[in-house]
């Protein structure tokens, strides 16, 4: 049953007040006076309100009859109603006779803002219940049958196709901001905050949306994007709840390795950063023990760049070669070097992309250092 609180029951007595001349009293279900335009009555029994409760009708109160209760005053006391229920008094201060003509104004009045408060607070509820719940469905611990259920009892629809997105913004004041714009421009989508800066975006498959136009859109509203790391399409919401870690690890790949990549996608990506989160494994150290040697003795960076610009270029002799701004021959050179000093052969495919996986996993040398 609906309970009145103190704040509800204050809101009720000062519209009425704001145009009564009398003093008003609102009091909940055991008589206990909650609002009341004569402060030092809240908090006090209303014995006028108990004999409305007990017998669930008006009950007025003439200058004889209040002067045989306590803490009562002449007046009209109407029971308060909702959905059926009877779960308060209202209370008007003065001559019965003069009130009866708009006390039931009031009261309708008064059930009015008690409904109102009511459906405000289920609202509230439902969204916050809705939060919570998705925050479980997302998490990294698997989720029950019974919570895809509810999910499907609150109209979240856990069953339709969704892809992650991680956008990471540039102050924490601004993901409530782009969680309302995003739930407003996105039918179907689930939004939780997995960090301060950060927004989980889950986006039904089927809307169009291309992740770079999305950020120059966002300036607009003055929502500055840092980061975006989109995922891949899941079907359910088990498939969605593994997507969204992946796309959690992609950004914390990109942040620590590709901090100016503004755009990452697990289509490209996914492998690098599933690589990243196993960097202290012994086996990504060996990985990476060819390119250290390289790194030591590369001076000015200019073969750690010469290979990072090959491997961006799919291995294309002429297309690097410009890209770089360089004779054919002086990166034929350059590729040797790196063969020597790494002890790898780049002609070999296994060697290649075993240079190519580890450069993924080394932060990107400075654009201002020469060539």
């Amino acid at each position: 049953m609906f309970e009145l609180n103190h704040q509800l029951a204050q809101d009720i007595v000062d519209r009425a007040m704001a145009i009564l001349s009398s003093n008003v009293n609102v009091m909940d279900s055991q008589g206990l006076i909650l609002g009341s335009g004569e402060k030092h009555r809240i908090d006090t029994r209303h014995e006028g309100a108990q004999l409305v409760l007990a017998n669930r009708r008006v009950v007025e109160i003439d200058e004889q009859a209040a002067q045989n209760l306590k803490g009562v005053q002449p007046g009209i006391n109407l029971p308060l109603m909702h959905d059926g229920e009877l779960i308060g008094v209202l209370g008007i201060s003065g001559n019965p006779a003069n009130l009866r003509t708009y006390a039931e104004l009031v009261r309708m009045t008064a059930e009015m803002l008690v409904d109102q408060s009511h459906i405000q607070a289920e609202r509230q509820w439902r969204k916050q219940r809705c939060d919570d719940l998705l925050t479980v469905l997302l998490g990294e611990a698997s989720c029950s049958q019974r919570l895809v259920d509810e999910a499907h009892k609150l109209g979240l629809k856990p069953n339709l196709g969704r892809t992650p997105y991680l956008i990471e913004i540039g102050e924490s004041a601004a993901a409530p901001a782009l969680v309302e714009w995003l739930l407003s421009h996105y039918a179907d989508s689930w939004c939780i905050t997995p960090f301060s800066q950060s927004v989980l975006w889950c986006c039904p498959s089927h809307a169009e949306m291309d992740p770079l136009r999305l950020i120059e859109r966002l300036k607009k509203h003055r929502i500055t994007v840092v980061r975006t790391a989109c995922g891949v399409p899941a079907e359910d919401v088990h498939a969605l709840r593994r997507g969204s870690q992946r796309v959690i690890e992609l950004v914390a790949y990109g942040k620590a390795i590709k901090p100016d990549c503004q755009y990452l996608s697990l289509a490209r990506c996914g492998l690098h950063a599933l690589l990243w989160t196993l960097r202290e494994h012994d086996s990504i150290v060996e990985l990476l023990a060819p390119l250290l040697r390289i790194r030591t003795r590369d001076s000015n960076g200019q073969l750690m760049r010469t290979l990072r610009s090959w491997c961006d270029h799919d291995g294309q002799l002429q297309t690097c070669a410009d890209a770089l701004g360089i004779h054919r021959n002086s990166l034929r050179y350059r590729m040797e070097r790196i063969a020597e000093l790494s002890g790898k052969d780049i002609t070999c495919l296994n060697d290649l992309v075993e240079l190519y996986l580890g450069m993924q996993l080394l932060e990107d040398e400075a654009a201002s250092a020469s060539l």
